[in-house]
């Protein structure tokens, strides 16, 4: 199998992003499987891919392809069966969690997470790695650019049990940021948000990897959106990588139908494709007009 490439096609050739930053992530024949030798449950297969330079990527697939434990082996908290994973030149398993640390910043899913401190106290834990004795205002001084980053200033001293969801998910994404990564991964970062909130998280993510020179690596269940803001995608099927390149490149009607196994219409918005699904059983007509529910 050859190595797949990622890079993001800028609309200029301009990079200025110093040499000794990492923005590079090299996977070599990566396999995983859940149990033990003989008995283990494949899920990932001999993968090959390589991420280079500031981009947003969005990696798809069904449920139980292996998205979620795709960036599990490349964080630390999965180790592969079999295969490597390259940070720049290092060996991943080679790093230790505290040096990675400085280097790449995860979101889980967070769908329940709770921490009864203020969105400050909250988003100063993700300067743990980089915290010194003495060095604490310069960590309030990275709290607060990041809340600027991320426009919720007004919440800094609110209690981070209290805020929506919405809100909820921009304090978790400023806490990995407070990390300062050049590598961020996040898993499904959309989830049991509304549309206007899907959209402007995911919008923010694409901003934030041109502005601030950064890999973000997204699992995202959501093709649609996945395929507006992403410069490249990944798409997972039968445990490896089936499809990978732009949004056109990738979300095609073929790729959706065969990977997700449902019929679609494609189309084309604002230059990105746009998947229409369409129900692969027929409607049973009806007789009559559903009466109107009338409320008084």
């Amino acid at each position: 199998m050859t190595v797949i490439s990622l890079k993001r096609q800028f609309s200029h050739a301009v990079d200025d992003t110093p040499e000794d930053i990492v923005l590079d992530i090299n996977v070599e024949d990566l396999s995983f499987g859940y149990g033990k030798d003989d008995k283990a449950t494949p899920v990932l297969k001999d993968l090959k891919l390589r991420i280079n330079g500031p981009q947003l990527i969005s990696i798809l697939g069904p449920n139980g392809v292996g998205k979620s434990t795709l960036i599990h082996c490349m964080n630390k908290i999965l180790s592969p069966t079999s295969g490597k994973v390259f940070i720049g030149e290092r060996d991943l398993s080679e790093i230790s969690i505290k040096d990675l640390s400085k280097h790449m910043g995860y979101v889980p899913y967070a769908s329940s997470d709770s921490f009864p401190l203020s969105v400050t106290d909250t988003i100063l834990m993700g300067r743990h790695p980089h915290s010194k004795w003495g060095k604490l205002d310069d960590d309030l001084r990275v709290v607060h650019k990041t809340l600027q980053m991320i426009g919720i200033e007004e919440l800094a001293d609110r209690s981070f049990n209290e805020l929506s969801a919405g809100q909820h998910q921009k304090v978790m994404l400023a806490r990995g940021l407070a990390q300062e990564p050049k590598i961020l991964l996040l898993d499904e970062p959309t989830s049991n948000l509304d549309i206007r909130y899907q959209l402007e998280i995911t919008r923010l993510l694409r901003d934030l990897s041109h502005s601030q020179k950064m890999i973000v690596l997204m699992i995202s269940h959501d093709i649609n959106i996945a395929s507006k803001y992403s410069d490249n995608i990944i798409m997972l099927h039968g445990g490896n990588i089936y499809a990978t390149g732009t949004p056109n490149e990738v979300i095609t009607k073929e790729n959706i139908e065969h990977v997700y196994e449902v019929g679609c219409n494609v189309i084309e918005d604002d230059g990105r494709p746009h998947v229409i699904l369409k129900d692969n059983v027929t409607a049973e007509p009806f007789d009559e007009p559903h009466s109107v529910v009338s409320v008084s």
